[in-house]
């Protein structure tokens, strides 16, 4: 448990935000291995393309990085608890790293699909392990703010890749992206390992130098001991408990189960990765004057702006207003999008209004930026014991893969069998349903401890922002 401070500085926390910053860099890197297939794509397909693809090879070369991700959780699981969180977000960008050399040297398919399946072990594996190491260095009063770097950063990497990529090869831009993962090793490298897990090393002193940086206290303060005795106190509680994926299904954790289940497929049912795999496919469909690739990257400016809005309320509106508000918000521009795609396809004259589809997406990235694209994480990082928060991070990760893989794969599927507007009324109906089994499923964990939290997990009810009691059925 980390001690709630009321420091007045926020400059007090620079240390923390500095070792956030560079972990998330690891999204940047990975992230952009997602962001390179809406330019890719386009390009592999045209008919002087070096590796020229079909539109089935294209959902491959889209999809394989969900194959590759759902084995990231499993090497997490193995190896972050037994040589650490930092040299494993250390060691997790190697494959991204062989992927992009794989992919600027590519003469064939195969070696695209090789590459993305490497890139996508990294990509799986640095979503595993970059929430543990935030919600292990950050103080109660930021924890919300540097679980939401996790999407920040990503969106940072859609708008590199969706800048960059129209105006070079797909070969220039894999070199590009070399220089996302170097720069991660070359800074975060410098960063502290987490107090938590030196303590459960038994590492009593090397524990106490990482907090006493992480918290900008020296060794007399009183605030600084106080937590670290909590912290040691609380990880020998721990070692008492059952560490094996077993414990994860335990009785205890079901609260926990259900929500790693409902914001795992609630995130991904949306469609956000078809559609921002596939912006440029989709806005190729529109008579407008811009093109494509500048409607994508209008897209992913508008979508980086939107994530960072969390990053300064997220610890003052709370979890649950924000989910409500993003939920509510990506259905409204999702149907937007399907009236227009099923008017389409029915035959009537919508060539004047093509801009609304665009419009109707922009409104769903704000709305799905706010809550649904951020929030999970820092929830997932605060509402698992963490003797199984590791295993917990395995699973949403590996749900995660699944259900990513199903719905890109599928998108293009349907969208070529039966019509964009099928998949868009699709996304429409499940996010619906993800917003309201929010509202009886996800607690409030705004400005509560690690240990506050954990109580609530144990309770049959929880309570919400107001007095009313609301049931979380697990």
């Amino acid at each position: 448990m980390v001690v709630e401070t009321k420091r007045g500085s926020w400059s007090q926390y620079r240390n923390e935000y500095i070792a956030a910053l560079t972990a998330t860099l690891s999204l940047v890197a990975t992230v952009a291995a997602a962001g390179w297939s809406s330019p890719a794509i386009p390009a592999l397909k045209r008919e002087d393309s070096p590796v020229p693809i079909t539109a089935d090879q294209g959902s491959w070369i889209v999809s394989i990085l969900s194959i590759g991700s759902f084995f990231g959780p499993i090497i997490t699981g193995l190896v972050v608890d037994v040589h650490g969180r930092k040299l494993t977000l250390l060691l997790s960008v190697i494959p991204l790293l062989v992927g992009w050399i794989i992919i600027g040297l590519a003469s064939n398919v195969p070696m695209i699909y090789l590459a993305r399946f490497l890139q996508g072990i990294s990509y799986g594996t640095v979503y595993s392990v970059t929430p543990i190491y935030l919600g292990e260095i950050s103080s109660n009063v930021i924890r919300g703010s540097t679980g939401v770097l996790v999407t920040v950063m990503a969106k940072l990497a859609f708008l590199l890749e969706y800048s960059i990529g129209p105006f070079v090869t797909f070969r220039a831009l894999s070199w590009i992206s070399l220089c996302f993962p170097i720069a991660f090793l070359a800074t975060f490298l410098w960063m502290p390992e987490t107090p938590y897990y030196l303590l459960a090393q038994g590492n009593d002193k090397a524990a106490m130098n990482s907090l006493r940086w992480l918290r900008r206290l020296d060794d007399n303060s009183i605030e600084l001991n106080k937590e670290f005795q909590q912290m040691k106190s609380l990880i020998e509680k721990q070692k008492q408990n059952q560490t094996s994926m077993g414990a994860l299904f335990a009785k205890s954790n079901r609260k926990c189960l259900v929500i790693i289940l409902l914001l795992s497929c609630g995130m991904q049912l949306t469609g956000i990765n078809a559609i921002l795999g596939y912006s440029q496919t989709i806005f190729s469909k529109l008579d407008m004057d811009l093109k494509a690739a500048e409607l994508s990257i209008i897209m992913a400016v508008v979508q980086l702006i939107a994530v960072i809005i969390p990053t300064f309320v997220v610890d003052k509106a709370g979890r649950r207003p924000l989910l409500f508000i993003s939920s509510g918000g990506s259905v409204l521009g999702l149907v937007t999008c399907s009236v227009f795609f099923t008017m389409d396809t029915l035959g009537y004259p919508v060539e004047e209004f093509s801009w609304v589809p665009f419009v109707g997406t922009l409104f769903f990235i704000i709305s799905f930026a706010v809550g649904l694209a951020t929030v999970p994480f820092a929830i997932l990082g605060e509402v698992f014991p963490k003797h199984i928060k590791a295993n917990a991070n395995a699973v949403f990760a590996m749900i995660t893969s699944v259900v990513v893989f199903a719905v890109v794969k599928l998108f293009q599927v349907i969208s070529d069998g039966a019509g964009t507007y099928v998949s868009f009324w699709i996304f429409s109906l499940c996010t619906t349903c993800t917003g309201v089994l929010i509202y009886f499923f996800i607690p409030e964990t705004k400005g509560k401890s690690f240990e506050v939290i954990q109580e609530m997990m144990a309770m049959k009810e929880f309570k919400s922002q107001s007095t009313k009691r609301t049931p979380l059925l697990c």
